[in-house]
């Protein structure tokens, strides 16, 4: 089966989207011969003028409610179009998991963009936090559109790299000027101590960039405290050891790990709290049934259960 590249717009109304796909579709240098299917998620104020797109072969549907965001819709609407590529228009009040539920097996995503109104974000990123979140967990880059200079990048940028660390930033002004976010972004650990020693309050980015940058770590020793989780998938002298973590809402707190060696683990239960000094290493585990970073403890001590549990990325 032939792969459709979909190139996925995300943003609630106002936030650019339409106008951004639309002066793209006006670009001749977007015309590669690909049938194209624009697939519009919501209707806003701004509407498409197809008489002006220099990309040919585009067909525009709409959908006209979440209810029509199904496997079966979609694959009836390639098997209709025949589109090589797909570009949708996210509706910003759906969550992302529909979509991919709906998506044809031959559908894959090539590219995620998100854009935001950066005078009502903040706002909406109080009142409507799952939402704002769900727009940025996977998205390759975040535009604010109708950027002005008295706003602080740094309200902006935190909200963002709290999610992920991933999307490139830009900040679109009024007028069409463009710039990048160059703001850095240090760690709230020393990752070249001789022992890495993580606070209570830094587990979640611990986590975060382990998992994003596995090899940074292999080969280091670090300190943390962690809560201990046992089960029969855990092999005979492991523990699981983390803590719970709020990534979006409390809809979503989940309990996040490494593989630990401690030898003798008969005295323990899950959810009793340890501080424990490990070497990392990168190896297979059942834990993960995959290789991953797996702790070596070198010091374990029983600790008291820390005033925060439940730790955030903010």
């Amino acid at each position: 089966m032939d792969e459709i590249s979909v190139y996925l717009f995300l943003g609630f109304l106002e936030s650019g989207k339409t106008k951004f796909i639309q002066e793209t579709l006006e670009d001749p240098r977007m015309d590669n011969g690909e049938k194209t299917m624009l697939l519009v998620c919501e209707e806003g104020e701004e509407e498409y003028d197809p008489h002006t797109f220099k990309v040919r072969n585009v067909v525009v549907v709409t959908l006209d409610g979440a209810e029509e965001l199904t496997l079966d819709n979609l694959e009836e609407l390639t098997k209709k179009h025949a589109p090589q590529r797909v570009i949708v228009e996210f509706n910003g009040t759906w969550l992302l998991q529909q979509f991919f539920d709906a998506m044809p097996e031959s559908w894959v995503i090539n590219q995620m963009m998100t854009f935001f109104d950066a005078g009502t974000f903040l706002n909406f990123n109080k009142n409507m936090r799952q939402l704002v979140f769900d727009k940025i967990q996977m998205t390759q880059m975040v535009v604010f559109n109708r950027f002005k200079p008295q706003m602080d990048k740094t309200e902006f940028h935190k909200i963002v790299r709290g999610i992920s660390r991933r999307p490139d930033i830009v900040y679109e002004y009024i007028g069409g000027k463009a710039e990048f976010d160059e703001i850095e972004d240090p760690m709230p650990f020393d990752k070249n101590a001789e022992i890495i020693e993580i606070e209570d309050r830094d587990f979640a980015w611990f986590y975060r960039d382990m998992a994003e940058n596995t090899m940074d770590y292999v080969g280091k020793r670090v300190k943390f405290k962690g809560m201990v989780a046992l089960s029969k998938k855990v092999p005979k002298g492991y523990v699981v050891l983390g803590r719970h973590i709020m990534t979006c809402c409390e809809a979503d707190i989940a309990y996040d790990g490494f593989a630990t060696k401690i030898g003798d683990t008969t005295s323990l239960q899950t959810r009793d709290w340890l501080t424990v000094t490990a070497k990392i290493i990168y190896e297979y585990n059942a834990v993960y049934r995959a290789k991953g970073p797996v702790l070596l403890a070198e010091k374990v001590e029983k600790a008291e259960q820390p005033e925060q549990v439940v730790v955030t990325y903010y």
